[in-house]
């Protein structure tokens, strides 16, 4: 009998155990210091976000939610800090001060939420509503694209044009494991321009007595705010998300822009120095 009853109560403390295990969760680690503000991106508006000690400061619009909040540190002893987004996702992180800073802007996924402050009610219409949402990498490009066209930062200005068609790249961003490529295209002319097609491919000069060059199509995995037409007059911008890649000295991207139903066609070297050395 005594033997039965110590099986029992091992075998109710190993479910335990196993139960508290996946429940769970080690937080992610930020740190920030009293010289630069650390910037958080969270997926929705920020509605409520607190720190645990009073030599950490974390500061976003209270009047008008936004999608940032600024975090700053003091010397002293770790802390953690908790936001909770418009729509109820919490996020929760540990904090610590450090002098030296080697990130300074933090874009945080849905998936790094630890649970929603609501009920999550699993009917059929939220299952099905739940299938039409973009999926996290989706929206991760959308938030950080529209972000870069925001800022409105530029490290260089290539520009080529024709018949008053100027095609422009702004700025070549590099995030996690892809290249963000910031376009404009301005239509100073008097007819529309129907968009065709916007092609980035990489150039390679063949060496040997028959010199000759060869182009290989890169597909985007995200286009934002892509146009179909450009107005007379009028400006486009947006992003092309491309997976991170490097060019040798012959090689070279090429951004090709093409008129439907017209010949006020483009094309736009880029230097393999840019693309190795992007923001």
């Amino acid at each position: 009998m005594k033997n039965s009853i110590v099986i029992i109560i091992l075998v109710f403390t190993s479910a335990f155990t196993k139960v508290n295990a996946q429940n769970t969760q080690l937080l992610d680690t930020i740190y920030a210091n009293d010289t630069k503000n650390v910037a958080l991106f969270f997926p929705e508006p920020i509605r409520q976000g607190i720190t645990g000690s009073d030599n950490f400061v974390f500061t976003y619009n209270r009047e008008k939610e936004q999608y940032f909040g600024l975090l700053q540190a003091k010397p002293g002893k770790e802390s953690n800090l908790l936001v909770v987004n418009r729509n109820g996702s919490i996020f929760s992180y540990i904090i610590r001060y450090k002098k030296q800073l080697s990130k300074l802007n933090y874009f945080i996924p849905l998936s790094n939420s630890i649970g929603n402050e609501k009920p999550i009610v699993t009917d059929s219409t939220l299952v099905e509503s739940s299938e039409e949402l973009v999926d996290n990498k989706t929206y991760y490009y959308q938030k950080f694209c529209s972000y870069l066209l925001e800022r409105g930062l530029r490290f260089g200005y290539f520009t080529k044009r024709k018949s008053g068609v100027i095609l422009s790249i702004e700025n070549i961003v590099f995030d996690k494991e892809e290249l963000y490529f910031v376009i404009q295209i301005k239509n100073n002319s008097t007819l529309d321009y129907d968009l065709n097609f916007l092609n980035l491919s990489i150039e390679t000069r063949q060496k040997g007595k028959r010199k000759s060059l060869q182009r290989l199509y890169q597909e985007p995995m995200y286009k934002h705010n892509l146009p179909s037409k450009i107005k007379e007059n009028e400006m486009a911008r947006f992003v092309y998300v491309m997976p991170k890649f490097s060019l040798s000295n012959d090689r070279r991207a090429i951004l090709e822009l093409n008129e439907k139903n017209g010949e006020r066609n483009i094309e736009l070297k880029i230097s393999h120095r840019y693309i190795n050395n992007p923001n």
